[in-house]
């Protein structure tokens, strides 16, 4: 009997919403093709907040380097320059969508990103006494490993994050190298679970090496891997 009556007052309310809105006869009516509303809908878009965005522990900056438009005086870094820094998922996603992935970069292009306001250089103070592990590839194979690095990065996914500073993929004449930039060399410890754990995010199976920076200012190419994993 309850469940009667409820459909009957649901009946009822749907007649009256019914007739409600037939009143005025055929003034009231709908024509084809009209939009119901329309005004207020726009207006509702208009004042809707935007869609929530998703920051990042840390800002981040891209930086591009070409050495092979560099004139022989050129100083080292010298025509390094910030492409962009970005905070959010939302703004990451749209600027790497819109720039050259590494496969397309010129011949001789270093592209970096790197923690906002360290600058990817030996001289900058938090790099100074760091190192960098590296991988290597074929000319253009390393686009996927270039954005997981990227994504282990900035996503925080590296059990000693602190220790990152940042990351460049380097464009030469047989290979595309990228290097993972770390603050404090004579940190093994920490050195040795980065070095295993990038390997891990790229499924890279070859044996990396990790170079102090120190090293690499003295002796240049003759420098020696201090670590390998």
């Amino acid at each position: 009997m309850v469940e009667e009556t409820e459909k009957l007052a649901a009946s009822e309310e749907a007649e009256n919403s019914s007739m409600a809105n037939n009143v005025g006869g055929e003034e009231s009516e709908v024509e084809e093709g009209e939009i119901v509303g329309g005004d207020s809908d726009d207006a509702a878009k208009a004042m809707a907040p935007p869609p929530p965005r998703h920051p990042l522990e840390n800002s981040w900056t891209f930086w591009f380097d070409n050495h092979s438009a560099k004139s022989r005086q050129a100083a080292w870094g010298s025509s390094i320059r910030p492409i962009y820094t970005f905070s959010s998922v939302e703004d990451f996603w749209g600027v790497y969508n819109n720039i050259h992935h590494p496969s397309k970069l010129a011949l001789g292009a270093d592209f970096h990103c790197f923690k906002n306001k360290i600058e990817p250089m030996w001289e900058d103070p938090i790099c100074a006494n760091g190192g960098k592990w590296t991988v290597s590839f074929s000319r253009g194979k390393s686009d996927t490993s270039w954005l997981y690095t990227l994504l282990a990065m900035i996503g925080e996914q590296f059990d000693y994050g602190d220790e990152i500073c940042g990351a460049v993929v380097s464009v030469r004449g047989k290979q595309e190298k990228i290097a993972l930039w770390t603050k404090n060399a004579a940190n093994e410890a920490a050195q040795l679970s980065i070095g295993r754990q990038w390997k891990e995010f790229l499924d890279y199976n070859d044996t990396i090496g990790f170079i102090f920076h120190d090293d690499a200012k003295r002796l240049d190419r003759a420098a020696k891997n201090r670590y390998t994993v």
